[in-house]
């Protein structure tokens, strides 16, 4: 194996080190801006609404892709007891070089979801939340102008949530790309087959409705090939303007040709 392969892997198994040594220098239940997932799931009856936009600078590998706007959408209802469902489609825009390709706009791929919460976090245990959530990718947008992959994609997410205070959450995901590849148009790893995913995101509360965290994730196809991995990080959180809205925000950056160079979103979470 290559070193800079293995120095890639261990930056993946070290995450848990990453976050807590953020400790030193750094919640409500909302997953977004991070790409990290929570452990918790919409209530039974009830629905969580995400909509977000990110706009990227995409690596000069992918010339003549230059950036790409991501304006996502989802939808999750609580479909009986620490059992939640949901649909996730985007709306991408792709600039490309003027005089080699013309912009590409349109609907992305669309993500089925289904989200069970088969261990809870209590108090004076040891024990983190667990949660396993199983996605079905569907190839409903455009392989021609590059804002879909024409593959189904199968994922398996495992989630870990710890409280290492009365206001600062760890969370920590490992998961695995079964058929299909990794792309939201032009970002993420394209080949096709087994992708291993990692992340990690400490979350701390710092005022009755204002939140911020640190992330980390990072992927992997079966080659094992650094140059064509995923590695990026964010800073971000967000603010409950309403009891259940929230403004949310975050600055990333990228390396490898799977990851956006500099990337920045914003977005409203609201729960129903």
């Amino acid at each position: 194996m290559p070193p800079a392969t293995k120095r890639f892997l261990s930056s993946l198994l070290l995450i848990n080190a990453f976050v807590l040594l953020c400790l030193l220098c750094c919640t409500a239940d909302a997953q977004q801006p991070f790409y990290t997932d929570d452990a918790d799931v919409t209530e039974k009856g009830h629905f969580h609404l995400e909509f977000s936009n990110e706009y990227d600078l995409l690596q000069r590998s992918l010339f003549p892709n230059l950036r790409q706007n991501t304006a996502d959408l989802e939808l999750d209802y609580g479909l009986a007891k620490n059992l939640e469902v949901g649909v996730e489609s985007p709306l991408i825009t792709i600039f490309n070089a003027p005089e080699i390709l013309p912009r590409a706009t349109g609907i992305g791929d669309t993500n089925f979801s289904a989200k069970y919460n088969f261990i809870k976090e209590r108090e004076h245990s040891r024990l983190p939340a667990m949660t396993v959530q199983f996605n079905v990718e569907f190839p409903t947008g455009s392989v021609i102008s590059q804002l879909g992959s024409g593959l189904t994609d199968y994922y398996i997410n495992g989630i870990m949530q710890k409280s290492l205070s009365t206001k600062t959450k760890l969370r920590l995901n490992g998961g695995i790309l079964l058929a299909g590849n990794e792309t939201t148009g032009v970002i993420g790893i394209k080949t096709r087959g087994t992708v291993l995913t990692s992340g990690g995101s400490l979350v701390k509360q710092f005022k009755p409705k204002l939140q911020l965290g640190v992330e980390l994730v990072g992927a992997l196809d079966r080659t094992l090939e650094l140059g064509r991995g995923q590695l990026q990080a964010m800073v971000g959180g967000n603010y409950q303007f309403k009891p259940k809205m929230s403004f949310d925000f975050g600055v990333l950056g990228g390396k490898y040709t799977a990851s956006p160079r500099v990337g920045v979103q914003v977005g409203i979470s609201v729960d129903f």
